[in-house]
């Protein structure tokens, strides 16, 4: 009788084991799965542009109405921080948080402006208005002047094939810096050290 109830609990044992298996794989799966979701990626949205603009070029001219009033380049007479965006974007809405620092930290040292680039509005489908470019401000509590392009003309000569494009321009108006992607707040600051 003892030798049946061996044989008996072999499959039962066979099958808990499978079981706790199971459940160990799914466990690490969704692990993996949240940790993969959340990590804060580095790489920039695509951008439908690509500007040919390289570190060492005089900066082309522009003029936008940002909420803060008119930006025109030719009219700075300190080095500038120029931001292309997409509201939709969660790596230019990410990026606020690092800008925001930025703005603070280096008033009256640099100037800054944030110009939308994308043809798409903040849900990614209908067409960019200053409505969305407004909300993004709002709803990241920018604290630099944000501009809305509906003609693209700034991606068009500043944007490097990727959302945010970052670009410093130093007081000769002469392109110093350019980076597209998110940008840690050291990186940035290392960067306009040498460009102011």
């Amino acid at each position: 009788m003892s030798a049946v109830r061996k044989q008996s609990s072999a499959p039962r044992d066979t099958r808990k084991l499978i079981l706790w298996a199971t459940v160990a794989v799914i466990v690490i799966a969704v692990i993996v799965g949240v940790g993969w979701a959340s990590r804060v990626p580095k790489a920039a949205s695509e951008a439908p542009i690509q500007a040919h603009l390289k570190v060492g070029d005089v900066a082309p001219a522009f003029s936008v109405a940002t909420n803060a009033g008119q930006f025109d380049l030719a009219q700075v007479s300190t080095p500038v921080l120029l931001e292309v965006f997409a509201t939709w974007c969660p790596h230019c809405q990410r990026e606020t948080a690092v800008l925001n620092q930025i703005a603070t930290k280096y008033a009256g040292k640099i100037a800054m402006v944030a110009v939308s680039g994308s043809p798409q509005g903040m849900d990614g489908s209908s067409a960019e208005t200053q409505s969305d470019v407004n909300t993004f401000g709002q709803q990241f509590a920018v604290r630099y002047p944000l501009a809305f392009d509906p003609e693209l003309k700034v991606a068009s000569q500043y944007l490097q094939g990727g959302f945010p494009t970052i670009v410093l321009i130093d007081k000769s108006k002469k392109v110093s810096w350019i980076k597209d992607g998110e940008v840690a707040a050291s990186d940035l600051e290392k960067a306009i050290k040498a460009t102011i």
